[in-house]
């Protein structure tokens, strides 16, 4: 067995390589990659069924390289070692896994032996691993009252990308008013219509702004998640009929 790093930090590939070494007895090889570009490629040329990936990279994040790498081959087990827990990274993460693939999602904040026992869970006994803070996000944003549904968080990236309604609605395949309700049930969430001073909304915010700006205090939304939605709203409009 060899194990793929996918990890553009040279002292976390190297943490990384000692604790594979450590943890998998079983492993013959440990290759490295510094970007996701260069991941991808190994992923390809190696086949490399086993790989732990960072998810922000200055080159190509891991998002967008695991879903490249799982739409290649579906099987290959990925473990995602990441500083963040953040709700964008996880829906990111939640989108792209292939039915029934084995992966895991640890923190770098986790302990040794939390790492040493993902790697082994995952490479060796196939089971899937997420870390607590993890697993609790994943659940909030699959269904809990505050959370935001699938089609709800598809509207928050639609505006923050400055889609009009009618925009909207033609990409979604939606009425203008399923749109504009979707709206009022986000900014509800949200909480925008309570400014900051606590009083009745007198008309004092753009509602659109006010709830970009909170998604991403809240963390909802991050420079990532806006760079694969700015490449996905590309290809749509350039499959759109011209005039």
């Amino acid at each position: 067995m060899k194990v793929l790093i996918i990890e553009d930090d040279p002292l976390h590939r190297s943490y990384l390589n000692e604790a594979i070494r450590a943890a998998l007895p079983e492993c013959d090889g440990v290759l490295e990659a510094e970007n996701g570009n260069t991941g991808e490629r190994l992923a390809r040329d190696l086949r490399s069924s086993h790989i732990v990936m960072d998810l922000q990279m200055s080159q190509r994040n891991g998002i967008e390289a695991a879903r490249t790498i799982w739409k290649e081959r579906p099987e290959t087990r990925i473990l995602f070692w990441s500083n963040y827990s953040d709700e964008a990274y996880v829906r990111g993460v939640s989108r792209i896994v292939p039915a029934g693939a084995v992966y895991g999602y640890v923190l770098k904040s986790a302990s040794d032996d939390r790492l040493k026992l993902a790697l082994r869970s995952i490479f060796i006994e196939s089971q899937c691993v997420i870390d607590r803070e993890v697993r609790g996000m994943q659940q909030k944003s699959l269904g809990n009252v505050n959370g935001f549904t699938e089609a709800e968080y598809e509207i928050l990236i639609d505006i923050a990308l400055g889609l009009t309604d009618r925009a909207i609605a033609q990409r979604r395949n939606l009425s203008v008013r399923s749109v504009q309700n979707r709206l009022q049930q986000l900014y509800v969430k949200l909480g925008v219509y309570q400014p900051l001073g606590g009083q009745d909304d007198d008309g004092r915010f753009n509602l659109r702004a006010r709830a970009v700006a909170v998604a991403f205090l809240r963390k909802l939304l991050n420079h990532s998640a806006l760079e694969r939605a700015e490449a996905d709203l590309s290809a749509w409009v350039a499959r759109q009929p011209r005039d």
